[in-house]
């Protein structure tokens, strides 16, 4: 994988040398306990799933004033959740051969043409009601 810079944080730049990285450390984490049978495709789908319904429950309540501003409890939850949920989707995307990065890029690049800056600026409309 090429290191290309996917967007910069304040403090860290995540590139797909940062995501390689990461699925290689889970794949090794889950050959040394021999869960690659059952890491299918199906299996790792719906523990993905499965995780980012987990993510709504520290939110579930909260106004949306609220959810900007979480108390260190509810970040911490949240941070996990989201770990989570990145840890199962970087797995499945090992188990079924996608580069990650490549796909999150190509991606952009089709939601860029179907939401044209000049169209969807401020509008939270699907692509086709624009």
């Amino acid at each position: 994988m090429a290191s290309t810079k996917l967007h910069t944080d304040k403090d860290r730049p995540v590139t797909d040398d940062s995501l390689e990285a990461l699925r290689r450390e889970v794949r090794a984490f889950a050959e040394a306990r021999d869960w690659q049978q059952f890491h299918t495709p199906k299996n790792l789908a719906m523990a993905l799933s499965v995780e980012a319904a987990e993510l709504l429950e520290p939110f579930q309540w909260l106004t949306p004033e609220q959810s900007g501003m979480l108390d260190a409890e509810r970040r911490e939850q949240v941070q996990q959740e989201m770990a989570d949920v990145l840890i199962y989707l970087v797995r499945l995307a090992d188990v079924l051969g996608i580069d990650l990065a490549a796909a999150a890029a190509e991606k952009m690049r089709l939601n860029a043409a179907k939401y044209p800056v000049d169209k969807a600026k401020g509008n939270a409309a699907k692509y086709s009601k624009l």
